[in-house]
């Protein structure tokens, strides 16, 4: 019985293994979600649920206290990425790279870790207000309440809009600035009417992430004693009331809403606009040069942002070495003894965080090369709602996510073990893979995207079958794409928080994250848990070094590939 043309039944086959993975451990655990939120005890539809939710004051207060902090961050996230993106895009800039790439470094470490050390530095008591006391008599509130919260996320989410608006700034066709400036435009003007408008995509683009983690974000609220925001709350009401409390999952519901809704907006503002180029990339128009007051000034706010935006990195680390840091700019005393505990008390912490990653990143590239290859290579039915399945992941908040396995597989033993599979850390290693595949997936899609597809014929043209040709061909011409999918997958699923602590059973089942977390709630586990939290930071920035050198090395193979076929 021969398949329909297009595709084998061994790729259908695949198809339908990889969906009820997707079908088990994605959708139905958040449908189920929705389902507590809308029914009531006898199974029948209502909105009771959401009549509570919002009759209690902490709930409201809740809802718009998360809408106050994304907006906010995104704001002063967009006032520190666009002029950074800007200068150092259209301007002659010495270290413009080193710049931009200073300015992602926030990303590589966790923003509940850097928390700690902000409030270290810029707290009531910390450095910058003592600095600022001594010398000019007076503080500023930077980290009392919300205000510490959308100050530590928008330091941590602006790289989203930084990178964005890079591609997007160096992408615009050239003569659409020189027309301006022939015409007299110059300076906020010819920003405000011409660059802007045609960079607003990549903004958008950034800005929609920016709010969806910070709206979904549940460790830096926790940690920061910030507890009156939506995913806290949601956190909080399944974990002290329980697993059956229906508040809980409404306010995992309007989390899903507010992602979903950034995303809607985010399409509509780009819907019926075209941002199309006649020439591709900014070489046609020459950088333009600061004058040298205008070149200072420009180099002080940017030193100044890069302070401000590297001060968890730093504070973090004087933290991990201070053997007594309170009411002082700077630790009183240094030692190496939390770093020694850490090491001591928490290596199965460490242990536990590379096996659950280590797994969840090789699924992460098996899963996304076996969509990428289904959509770019055959035609099965229904391969692009696997990559919309996938990609809708992004939008789904660990905390929904770790509630939806509790209520989904409550219950459910493993096979032979007798253990629930609520209390086991194989659920913990499948959350982190369901969350990260996204990523993997990108990295997978594009390196497939550059293989051209006339080498596959060939091989198959010389006898080889179309399995032999995948594992002889495909796969080791896209190894460097899925290597920089697993080590992206590997790294940010190290840091992984909100899902980690739905899931962990036990401390002996604990990663690196649940870890720092825990030291961090004490002034006595503060500088065990910097230290921790350092080596979790060393750990995703090999990998992202890894990363980049891989996307190098791919970028050249694929050249290399193109002359083959030429």
């Amino acid at each position: 019985m021969r398949a329909p043309a297009g595709f084998t039944w061994a790729q259908a086959a695949v198809a339908l293994v990889i969906a009820a993975f997707l079908l088990v451990f994605l959708i139905i655990p958040v449908v189920t979600v929705v389902y507590v939120a809308f029914a009531d005890g006898a199974g029948n539809f209502t909105l009771s649920h959401f009549g509570s939710f919002f009759g209690l004051s902490l709930m409201r207060e809740s809802f718009w206290n998360s809408l106050y902090v994304g907006l906010w961050s995104v704001a002063i996230a967009t006032l520190i990425a666009v002029p950074l993106a800007y200068f150092t895009v259209r301007f002659e800039f010495r270290g413009a790279l080193l710049i931009q790439t200073l300015g992602v470094l926030p990303l590589i470490m966790p923003p509940f870790v850097g928390a700690v050390a902000m409030q270290l530095i810029f707290g009531r008591s910390g450095s910058v207000n003592l600095i600022l006391n001594d010398w000019f008599g007076f503080t500023l509130p930077i980290m009392d309440g919300l205000n510490g919260v959308i100050f530590v996320e928008a330091l941590h989410y602006f790289p989203f809009i930084l990178m964005n608006l890079v591609v997007t700034l160096n992408n615009i066709d050239s003569s659409m600035e020189e027309s301006a400036q022939n015409l007299g435009a110059s300076g906020l003007r010819l920003f405000r009417r011409i660059v802007f408008p045609l960079a607003m995509p990549g903004y958008v683009a950034g800005a929609a992430l920016v709010f969806i983690k910070v709206f979904d974000d549940l460790g830096t609220p926790l940690v920061l004693h910030q507890t009156n925001l939506l995913a806290p709350q949601a956190y909080l009401r399944i974990t002290a009331i329980g697993i059956e409390d229906p508040i809980g999952y409404v306010a995992s519901v309007i989390m899903v809403i507010a992602s979903l809704a950034a995303l809607w907006v985010a399409t509509w503002t780009m819907r019926g606009k075209d941002y199309a180029t006649m020439q591709r990339g900014y070489a046609g128009l020459a950088r333009r040069r600061l004058g040298p007051g205008q070149t200072a000034l420009a180099y002080g706010w940017i030193v100044l942002v890069l302070l401000v935006v590297l001060a968890p990195h730093i504070g973090i680390l004087l933290l991990s070495l201070a053997k007594v840091w309170s009411f002082s700019v700077l630790p009183d005393a240094y030692t190496l003894d939390h770093y020694t505990a850490v090491f001591q008390d928490s290596p199965r912490m460490i242990w536990n965080t590379a096996l659950y990653c280590g797994i969840a990143a090789t699924l992460d590239v098996v899963i996304a090369t076996a969509i990428a290859y289904l959509m770019l290579r055959t035609r099965v039915p229904g391969r692009n709602a696997l990559d919309f399945t996938v990609t809708i992941a992004l939008a789904i908040p660990g905390v929904v996510l770790g509630i939806g396995y509790l209520r989904t597989f409550r219950g459910i033993e493993i096979p032979f073990t007798g253990e629930l599979l609520t209390s086991s850390w194989i659920l913990i290693a499948i959350a982190y893979t369901v969350r990260r595949l996204p990523y993997a997936l990108r990295s997978c899609v594009a390196a497939l995207q550059q293989l051209h597809v006339s080498l596959e014929e060939a091989a198959e043209n010389l006898g080889a079958s179309k399995r032999r040709t995948i594992l002889r061909v495909v796969v080791p011409l896209m190894a460097g794409g899925m290597l920089a999918g697993f080590i992206t997958s590997f790294m940010t699923a190290a840091v992984e928080l909100s899902a980690t602590l739905m899931l962990v059973s036990s401390q002996n089942d604990a990663p690196m994250s649940y870890g720092i977390y825990l030291y961090l709630q004490s002034a006595a586990g503060r500088g065990p848990g910097a230290a921790l939290g350092i080596l979790a930071v060393a750990l995703v920035a090999v990998g992202t070094y890894l990363s980049h050198r891989l996307l190098g090395a791919r970028a050249v193979s694929a050249k290399d590939i193109q002359r083959m076929g030429a």
